[in-house]
C-alpha cells in the first residue's frame, strides 16, 4: 500500500455509482439505510486494510461536513 490517502478522481461514471448507492436504499427504513451505510463503509475499509489512509480520511470527512454545517468555519 502507499500509505497516503488519494482523493483523485478514479471514477468514471459518478452519476451511476450514486444511483446504485441510492438504490441501495430503496425501501430501507432509516435504521436499515443507516445499517446499510455502516456495513458498506466496514467492507470497503476491510478492503483498504490501511490504518493510516483510514484514519486521514475519517478526518478529512468529519472535517468537511463540519464545514458543510457551518461555512463560516471554512473560511
Amino acid at each position: 500500500m502507499s500509505n497516503q490517502l488519494g482523493i483523485a478522481s478514479n471514477i468514471e461514471d459518478h452519476d451511476d455509482l450514486y444511483q446504485k448507492i441510492i438504490n441501495m436504499h430503496q425501501g430501507l427504513t432509516n435504521e436499515e439505510s443507516q445499517m446499510a451505510n455502516a456495513k458498506l463503509i466496514l467492507m470497503l475499509a476491510n478492503h483498504i486494510a490501511d490504518a493510516d489512509v483510514l484514519s486521514e480520511s475519517i478526518t478529512l470527512v468529519r472535517k468537511n461536513v463540519l464545514r458543510w454545517r457551518n461555512p463560516i468555519l471554512s473560511k
